[in-house]
């Protein structure tokens, strides 16, 4: 029996990087996955081929995550056509990384809607559907930064921080309905983004993580399975750092 069968989920922020291996990691355990990013582009068609080659049902949608009505509709339409929504994973998230004293408040505005705003959004949308059925887990990505802080993303900081405090109060508001929830807080993990850092940063970096190595998508995709699956069924309102030791 594969854990997440028969559980349907939906995965923000998940043409690429993290998000495209969480779903791809759930639907390999059984689940049928919606994926949402801005735009049904080249990189959505070809997640949502590879989840269909796993055997599930699968589905990407476009949709601006920091946009309230246009989640709501979304998470209609995706309750409607899978049914149920047993996961939520709360992705979906930009950088717009500067010194303070030139950080712009459009720069500062983005990053809250995005990565805060938008777990707001989701997590309000999918919030009926749960409490109906009894049961939901949602997981929503923070990171180190937001745990302790880091020079030139105090904007990223603070949403990432932001998460982590609106994880901890929902699991109190819902777990009473049996809905959970969890904030992963990965470090330093190996993207596309990070892979466009000089080789010089990557290096220090490694050399600050107590296992000397960045992280892959597949490390954080396995904690977020552990926390989607009944593995967890007593695990709510809990931040797990997936950082190599780097923030104990």
């Amino acid at each position: 029996m594969k854990l997440l069968e028969g559980k349907t989920a939906v995965v923000t922020g998940a043409a690429r990087g993290i998000g495209k291996a969480i779903a791809l990691k759930f639907a390999s355990q059984g689940a049928n996955v919606a994926i949402t990013d801005l735009s049904y582009d080249e990189n959505a068609k070809a997640v949502e081929a590879e989840l269909a080659k796993l055997g599930v049902k699968a589905k990407a949608y476009a949709s601006n995550a920091a946009n309230y009505d246009d989640t709501q509709k979304i998470v209609a339409e995706i309750a409607g056509e899978f049914g149920r929504i047993d996961i939520l994973v709360n992705n979906a998230g930009i950088t717009k990384d500067g010194a303070l004293k030139r950080m712009t408040e459009d720069q500062w505005d983005a990053v809250i809607a995005v990565n805060l705003k938008s777990v707001f959004n989701f997590t309000k949308a999918v919030q009926p559907v749960m409490w109906k059925q009894g049961s939901g887990s949602i997981i929503n990505m923070s990171s180190v930064v937001g745990v302790s802080g880091n020079a030139n993303q105090s904007n990223y900081s603070a949403s990432k921080a932001g998460i982590i405090g609106f994880t901890k109060s929902t699991a109190k508001e819902m777990g009473t309905r049996g809905i959970r929830t969890n904030a992963i807080a990965p470090g330093f993990i190996e993207t596309e983004m990070t892979g466009a850092l000089p080789e010089e940063i990557r290096k220090s970096w490694n050399e600050k993580i107590p296992l000397r190595r960045a992280g892959s998508t597949d490390d954080v995709a396995n904690v977020a399975l552990f926390l989607a699956s009944e593995l967890s069924s007593y695990v709510s309102g809990q931040v797990i750092n997936v950082c190599g030791g780097m923030n104990t």
